[in-house]
């Protein structure tokens, strides 16, 4: 047995393969150990719990699903980015099935608030990939917004759009994106 990972990411990495194909359930010291072929030893020299693996697992998740990072700046559309992000959930949603439903009941008790401030971070980073896509979008009409209707007020909006479609598992951005075009161009 290799009782020494090289990292922390090489274990998130080997979590996000049993949540695609075994599902949370496989989400716990001993199987993510087994699976890497290290002792569940080593598995807590990265995370103190399972929650605080599964946390991480989560936030690993959302990360693999949105690339923001690589692609805002070649997004010059805000509807662009729309599609784009609609495609990604529908990818994600096939690679890690169930993923959007179900990752947020697997936190339970007081290790609850870690797992939802991590879920939160990454919905913050979308967020934020999300505005700096709206403020490179130069067909976005001058005039739309104002101290009451700010651009972070909208990309709020729109985001909250994006998890209820999750949530039902509606990959159609059609909708949102007439809206979009309706509202900003």
């Amino acid at each position: 047995m290799n009782t020494v990972v090289t990292s922390k990411e090489a274990i998130l990495s080997v979590s996000r393969e049993l949540i695609r194909t075994e599902g949370w359930t496989a989400i716990n010291i001993r199987s993510v150990a087994k699976a890497c072929n290290i002792s569940v030893g080593s598995i807590y020299n990265y995370f103190d719990s399972k929650s605080e693996l599964i946390a991480a697992t989560v936030e690993s998740v959302w990360c693999d699903i949105f690339h923001f990072a690589e692609n805002q700046e070649t997004m010059t559309s805000f509807v662009d980015c729309m599609v784009w992000v609609f495609e990604s959930m529908r990818k994600g949603d096939e690679k890690y099935p169930g993923f959007f439903t179900l990752h947020s009941m697997s936190f339970i008790g007081a290790e609850k608030a870690s797992g939802q401030q991590l879920m939160e971070r990454s919905w913050r980073h979308i967020q934020e990939g999300l505005s700096v896509v709206l403020m490179n979008d130069k067909s976005v009409r001058r005039d739309v917004f104002d101290e009451n209707f700010t651009q972070e007020k909208f990309v709020e909006i729109i985001f909250s759009l994006i998890i209820s479609a999750l949530l039902r598992q509606d990959y159609d951005c059609t909708a949102i994106v007439g809206m979009i075009r309706r509202v900003i161009y």
